[in-house]
């Protein structure tokens, strides 16, 4: 009998405790439902100013479109010279904001070689060596570039269908690296076309084989390169140790590393002496140079996205505000 008592007692005790338990609870359950509650009635509505954020975005996006088309064909010079200070500077505000210190020191790295080569092609007169030397820097920029954002497109990829299982890897470290690879290829790519086109107009036009009038101020001879105007030693028809001559089909020669660099890196289309259009697909034969003529034509495009993007979500941000939109 006693047994049956202590067990009534210890059962009696612990209904007690959950019954504490049970009504400790529910103040929580009341205090989680009205601030759920308060929270629906803050955002009561919510839907219809999205959409207006939206339509909003879409609109900027097209009224932008349409002026930087316009100012880019109206006053192109201006147009290119904000692009190339925007593409400069925008990336490092987020470099130094979010402490992204490799890409900082790649930065400077590359903006104090390229401003010494940018000197030199400004410099007058024109040091015969300096063309070659602002095309090879500028080539081999754009090579490595290139190289660089095709490894981490691979390595994107690669990671999208589960290869780095194989070596090991977690996705996300691999996912990283292939995102950095891609942008350092990308932003680097743009950022030497711009300064390469800005280089090869000054050194043509100091050089006297091309003008804005489109009239020779020198007389070409047929040994000279209308590029860097120094000796042609190799024939077309020879293979170079080093570099090999081009000739273009208005049947001018020049040395390879100089048209590469005024067709490509330059993106001249035409003849640096008579201005004649440049067959691309027909002056390079390799198949595997090809591509570099495409890529280039998606660095453009990605200079739209990376230099007047953020200044039109920054616009678009700002208009959201003034109208109250949250």
């Amino acid at each position: 009998m006693a047994a049956v008592v202590e067990v009534e007692v210890g059962g009696g005790a612990a209904g007690e405790r959950e019954l504490e338990e049970v009504s400790g609870t529910q103040p929580e359950t009341e205090g989680r439902g009205s601030e759920h509650a308060r929270m629906h009635a803050k955002h009561r509505g919510h839907e219809a100013m999205h959409a207006e954020m939206v339509l909003i975005l879409i609109a900027t996006l097209v009224v932008a479109q349409l002026l930087l088309v316009q100012w880019k064909q109206r006053h192109p010079r201006s147009y290119n010279m904000v692009t190339l200070f925007q593409m400069w500077v925008v990336p490092l505000y987020f470099t130094v904001k979010l402490h992204w210190w490799r890409f900082l020191v790649i930065w400077i790295l590359f903006s104090a070689v390229t401003a010494f080569v940018t000197f030199r092609a400004t410099r007058k007169p024109l040091v015969q060596t300096t063309p070659r030397l602002v095309y090879k820097w500028f080539l081999l920029i754009y090579k490595i570039s290139y190289a660089t954002g095709i490894v981490g497109y691979m390595a994107v990829m690669f990671t999208l269908f589960g290869l780095n299982l194989l070596f090991k890897i977690k996705p996300e470290d691999a996912m990283d690296f292939g995102i950095s690879l891609l942008f350092y290829g990308l932003y680097y790519g743009v950022l030497e076309r711009d300064f390469a086109e800005m280089c090869a107009d000054y050194m043509a036009s100091t050089i006297g084989f091309y003008s804005e009038s489109g009239m020779p101020t020198k007389h070409l001879s047929d040994s000279v390169c209308a590029v860097c105007g120094q000796q042609i030693f190799v024939d077309v028809s020879e293979e170079g140790i080093i570099e090999n001559t081009y000739r273009l089909s208005c049947n001018h020669v020049f040395h390879e590393f100089c048209i590469r660099g005024w067709c490509i890196v330059g993106k001249k289309q035409t003849c640096p002496y008579c201005k004649e259009k440049v067959d691309l697909k027909r002056m390079f034969s390799n198949p595997w140079e090809r591509p570099h003529v495409m890529y280039g034509q998606l660095l453009d495009w990605l200079r739209y996205l990376v230099a007047w993007q953020p200044v039109i979500i920054g616009v678009v941000q700002g208009i959201n505000y003034i109208l109250g939109l949250e």
